[in-house]
């Protein structure tokens, strides 16, 4: 299983954000987006989840052209999307947003067993539990939008800044969660996070839009201290 942008471009009224970019995400592993803000790379995680649309390219997907796929088609199929932001529901405790990720399809059999496997991956959640997501810190608002992509059990997770606002320890436990799932996992960041170092991953880095570079994250790393 691959997920790719072909020749895809994306427009925002008279600007293009993304100028024919091609890249492709293996069916398991992490697949790294680096850029700057302006980078495209957000839109790059838009485009493949179908919130965007293309004004040219396509997005394959197994090989199936699914550029006119909407978004909630794509994840029925199994894609997630986390955002940078608003990506929990802020007038829920954090409890109710566990047990909304446990009432998908392919959720952890019923909200006991979806609770258990967010709080095996992040135990800083349980006295929170009765807390509102709105009132959450930036980083405890990650964990628990990663937690819901987690019991999702999603064929491809699209993650916009996974470790932010999270402490060195966390964010490392954070891509190990991500690295150990059986999914094609796409995460966007601004610089190489220190957890990947020495791990298996693809990196591409976007700038104004464009890819400048694609390889593995120790060829990235060596090119960079150049």
């Amino acid at each position: 299983m691959t997920l790719s942008l072909r020749h895809a471009r994306v427009r925002y009224g008279p600007l293009e954000a993304l100028h024919g970019v091609t890249l492709a995400a293996p069916g398991r592993g992490v697949t790294v987006l680096l850029g700057r803000n302006g980078s495209g790379r957000t839109t790059v995680l838009r485009a493949l989840a179908g919130t965007v649309p293309l004004s040219g390219g396509a997005v394959v997907w197994d090989g199936v052209d699914v550029t006119r796929m909407p978004a909630f088609e794509r994840a029925r199929r199994g894609l997630c999307l986390v955002p940078e932001r608003r990506a929990v529901f802020g007038s829920l405790t954090v409890r109710e947003n566990l047990d909304l990720a446990a009432s998908e399809p392919t959720a952890a059999p019923g909200p006991a067993a979806a609770h258990d496997l967010a709080l095996a991956a992040y135990p800083q959640l349980k006295p929170l539990l009765t807390r509102r997501a709105g009132t959450l810190s930036g980083g405890e608002q990650r964990m628990l939008a990663l937690s819901r992509a987690l019991l999702a059990h999603a064929r491809v997770v699209l993650v916009d800044e996974p470790a932010q606002g999270m402490s060195p320890l966390v964010a490392a436990r954070t891509y190990e969660l991500l690295g150990s799932l059986d999914a094609c996992v796409i995460v966007a960041e601004q610089r190489l996070p220190p957890a990947l170092i020495g791990r298996p991953a693809f990196v591409y880095e976007l700038r104004r839009g464009a890819v400048v570079f694609a390889g593995e994250a120790g060829e990235w790393r060596r090119r960079d201290r150049r």
